[in-house]
């Protein structure tokens, strides 16, 4: 892997780049110089964004918000490593496959289109998907995110976490993973260093899927590593602790760099 001191954090689903607003902090810290885009429809203060729906969001489809990211890191002076969170779990896995970095880290990925999720996964992203919707956004109600996002934490602490993070989502994006070609991996393909992150309890994409998806990669000469952390739900890069895990990606970087 060749030595970078830029990182991209981009966010996934349900949530925007004021998520990563610690992290960016973090690194930054560490003499990093930090990006946190907004995928297109998603900029802004999450309180504003759920009054006022981005009149963008729900034309964005999971192919915008690789593109997006592949436009930013096209103008930086060297190819960044990229960190991403959920959805961006995936945005990594693609970005790494086209060669626009020179490590990826997914934590708590979604799963490409060419890798079975389980039927805990549809369950919970069901209303997201939900056919019969049509083109309407998605705002998760604070009972969704509490099994979804915040299923161990406290009430009043998802609460105070719904206000600070959830936004909108653009049903198109989550059904691009499920329709589209371009959201399948080509798992054969040699790669630059890939961590994989998985949070022990959560409810969207469980460790045993994390595992799963990690263990598709096929090249031998290629790095996979992937780390647990227990006692974690989905909102394991947001939620009290969030800083071991920050520090184990650090880690895991200055090995790799």
């Amino acid at each position: 892997m060749k030595n970078s001191k830029t990182i991209v954090l981009i966010h996934g689903l349900f949530v925007n780049n004021k998520s990563w607003a610690a992290w960016k902090q973090y690194f930054e810290a560490k003499g990093y110089t930090v990006h946190t885009p907004a995928n297109p429809g998603h900029e802004g203060n999450p309180s504003d964004l759920r009054t006022n729906i981005h009149p963008q969001l729900t034309q964005t489809g999971f192919e915008d918000v690789v593109n997006n990211i592949v436009k930013l890191i096209d103008t930086l002076p060297e190819k960044p490593i990229v960190v991403g969170h959920s959805l961006a779990g995936l945005v990594v896995l693609k970005l790494i496959e086209m060669g626009k970095a020179v490590a990826g880290v997914s934590i708590d990925g979604a799963p490409p289109k060419n890798v079975l999720a389980p039927f805990s996964t549809v369950k919970i992203v069901y209303p997201v998907v939900d056919f019969f919707k049509g083109n309407s956004p998605f705002l998760g109600s604070r009972d969704w995110y509490k099994r979804a996002f915040f299923n161990n934490m406290s009430q009043a602490d998802a609460d105070k976490a719904y206000d600070e993070v959830a936004v909108p989502e653009s049903r198109k994006i989550a059904r691009d993973t499920l329709l589209k070609s371009f959201a399948k991996v080509d798992f054969s393909k040699p790669h630059q260093p890939l961590l994989f992150i998985a949070g022990e309890q959560d409810t969207i994409f469980s460790p045993e899927l994390i595992r799963k998806i990690a263990g598709r990669y096929k090249d031998a000469n290629s790095v996979v590593d992937y780390k647990e952390f227990e006692g974690r739900s989905h909102f394991i890069a947001g939620q009290k602790g969030w800083e071991e895990v920050a520090e184990y990606v650090a880690n895991w970087i200055e090995e790799r760099n």
